[in-house]
């Protein structure tokens, strides 16, 4: 893990500030966390749990590291590193980082990078690809960073918990978030339901307002040709998997080549000047 800066890692029970020592993240108040044999740490405690075994499945987390491992998101994984370049972050926290194909990128173009996600499995897969990121398993609701520490927070098609976002954030820091766009995946959702509502990705403008101010929007869109094999993978990587019905999921998975539309909205928040303090303080 990173150690040549000091991190701003946050103790989940009491919330000062931790302290890498050898493998192990410890507070002034001696609650300590050991680094995992993978790479990462858990802050994940049992009183921010509301289940044995959060967020995404094994499943959904194996079949979402192949498919992208194939490249059908590069352009997008493109984008979003650019925007870190053409603003000179110098440290981000990816929330939802799951098994750290994006996070990754963004790490290089960074002199910090946190990953943080609430399913174990992703995290640990995470972990060894990119020994430079600091991973861990935490929680939306309480981020496991220090108060103002963070220039940059990313949501890319997580969720986004406000009142977080605006602790760890510096003053005038940013919020980088990724949504799908109107037609992302039709084609395959209309295989998959008699009935297809179009995504409203600006839906989450009056959300961000008036914490945030819009800095920049981007739509990215193009078309997928998809074996047998990467149709499955991203069937079984997105909640389609278990909301359609069986035989409308089997029947798409016997399709040998599928064209699909990716689509995307990638939008760049900044904290407003006259209303840092002001944030919402919990979601």
């Amino acid at each position: 893990m990173k150690t040549a800066k000091a991190l701003p890692l946050m103790c989940p029970v009491c919330r000062h500030q931790l302290h890498l020592s050898d493998q192990t993240w410890q507070c002034e108040q001696k609650h300590s966390f050991d680094v995992a044999k993978q790479g990462y740490v858990n802050l994940h405690v049992v009183q921010h749990k509301h289940s044995k075994n959060p967020g995404d499945t094994v499943e959904s987390v194996t079949a979402r590291r192949a498919f992208l491992a194939e490249g059908h998101y590069e352009p997008l994984q493109q984008a979003v590193t650019a925007i870190i370049k053409k603003y000179k972050i110098d440290s981000v926290l990816d929330i939802g980082c799951g098994e750290g194909y994006y996070t990754s990128a963004m790490q290089h173009s960074t002199s910090q990078c946190i990953g943080v996600d609430i399913a174990k499995n992703a995290v640990q897969r995470a972990a060894k690809t990119n020994r430079a990121v600091t991973w861990v398993v935490g929680t939306g609701a309480v981020l496991p960073v220090m108060d103002n520490s963070i220039a940059l927070c990313s949501s890319l098609f997580s969720p986004l918990p406000m009142g977080e976002m605006c602790r760890v954030l510096k003053d005038e820091g940013y919020c980088l978030v990724v949504t799908p766009a109107k037609n992302h995946l039709y084609a395959m959702r209309e295989a998959l339901f008699e009935q297809v509502t179009l995504h409203e990705p600006d839906k989450i403008l009056a959300q961000f307002e008036p914490y945030f101010d819009l800095v920049m929007q981007q739509h990215l869109e193009y078309t997928v040709n998809l074996t047998q094999s990467a149709l499955k993978h991203l069937i079984a990587m997105t909640p389609y998997a278990y909301k359609a019905k069986l035989d409308r999921r089997c029947a798409l998975e016997q399709v040998e080549h599928f064209e699909v539309t990716a689509s995307f909205q990638i939008y760049l928040f900044q904290r407003c000047k006259q209303t840092l303090e002001i944030c919402p303080s919990k979601d």
